[in-house]
């Protein structure tokens, strides 16, 4: 069954300024148990780094994550960005398309206001998946 993106996002993200050190976001990453932030200032959405982008652009360039900000690491535009009025079938076609498992959904004009996950859309459409249970399970250390 399809549904809207409304009906499925995470609409409590984290946002950081591409002035903010990867360490930070790295860190709010971890108390927030989340893969990914958005990459804002306020309304204008800049990019998204991923939990990937640190490690790959970051740490394996041996570059400084204290040192290193945000914007010089995280995917850039143009970025692939959902409606809260699309479908998660359009969701999912997106994610294939573009061999990406977020996108971050966005208000007309640009402002960000949640991300939806493959995740999201697995259990969204399938309620009974063996992925349902994932998003709330404690991670293991």
């Amino acid at each position: 069954m399809t549904r809207l993106i409304r009906d499925v996002m995470s609409s409590d993200t984290t946002s950081v300024e591409p002035m903010t050190t990867v360490a930070r976001a790295a860190h709010l990453m971890r108390e927030r148990d989340v893969g990914d932030v958005l990459v804002a200032y306020d309304c204008d959405l800049f990019g998204v780094l991923t939990d990937r982008d640190i490690v790959l652009r970051t740490v394996a360039e041996g570059r400084d994550p204290h040192e290193t900000t945000v914007g010089s690491v995280c995917t850039r535009p143009p970025l692939v960005t959902l409606s809260p009025d699309d479908t998660t079938e359009h969701a999912a076609d997106l994610m294939r398309q573009h061999a990406v498992r977020r996108l971050p959904v966005v208000e007309r004009g640009g402002c960000p206001v949640g991300m939806v996950s493959l995740g999201d859309l697995a259990t969204a459409d399938r309620p009974h998946s063996a992925l349902q249970g994932i998003g709330r399970a404690a991670p293991t250390h």
